[in-house]
């Protein structure tokens, strides 16, 4: 398992995955089958490293050009996991989206992949908004 905190920004190259650690072993048949739709697989505990090193971290990966597509990819219900799909945003605050590759977010849950729009990781930040569209 390579972990994205000690991987060479330089080494990472094409369609990149990020997923959270534990998803390997709790969802380790429909990890297998999505790693296997990338070029490179590098592991992120959010519970170990802190956000604004990982932020710090892929978006320097990022910068090289060398990334065509990057996921991120957790379990379920994770608070840990949750922070790993708030990298993007914090990315495109660092680099124009213009110059970033396609950047998408997935949850696995119960053997099902499922892609998490923008808009659902945006909410669970705003515990606020989501109170009141939650009372609608």
């Amino acid at each position: 398992m390579k972990e994205a905190m000690t991987t060479n920004i330089y080494d990472v190259k094409g369609k990149l995955l990020i997923y959270g650690t534990c998803l390997k072993d709790v969802e380790s048949a429909q990890f297998e089958k999505l790693q296997e739709q990338f070029d490179v697989a590098l592991a992120l505990c959010l519970e170990k490293e802190h956000i604004n090193m990982a932020i710090t971290k892929i978006g320097a990966m990022l910068s090289t050009g060398q990334i065509e597509e990057v996921c991120f990819a957790s379990v379920n219900r994770s608070p840990h996991c949750t922070q790993l799909h708030y990298i993007k945003h914090e990315i495109e605050r660092m680099i124009p989206k213009e110059n970033l590759p396609p950047i998408s977010d997935v949850i696995v849950k119960d053997g099902e992949v499922v892609l998490i729009d923008d808009t659902v990781i945006d909410y669970s930040k705003d515990l606020i908004e989501l109170s009141k569209l939650l009372k609608q």
